[in-house]
């Protein structure tokens, strides 16, 4: 199973979380989880795989996608557990202005 399926499929399952950082990104863009769930859900591929430079070997991916109102989204999150269930978290959820911007 390729790393969005995966993705995808924890979201159906509401097998996800929201660091308080990509909740408050939320709320200043004024955006709702939905909006991020949506873009998710719309996205086609990962932009990008990084290592964490806070937990050795820890990988984080990035997806930029609309949502269903053509907002970009930019998410950061990565794979982890939670009562000893997968769980994808959340680490970082804004909105972009356009293509090519650094969040």
């Amino acid at each position: 199973m390729d790393v969005l399926t995966r993705i995808k499929g924890l979201i159906l399952r509401q097998r996800y979380r929201f660091s308080e950082k990509a909740a408050d990104e939320l709320d200043a863009d004024g955006l709702q989880e939905a909006d991020v769930l949506e873009s998710i859900m719309n996205a086609d591929h990962i932009k990008k795989t990084i290592r964490s430079s806070a937990h050795t070997g820890e990988k984080l991916y990035v997806i930029e996608s609309p949502d269903y109102h053509g907002t970009l989204i930019y998410t950061k999150g990565k794979f982890t557990k939670l009562e000893d269930e997968e769980i994808f978290y959340f680490l970082i959820s804004s909105k972009r202005s356009r293509r090519g911007n650094e969040v």
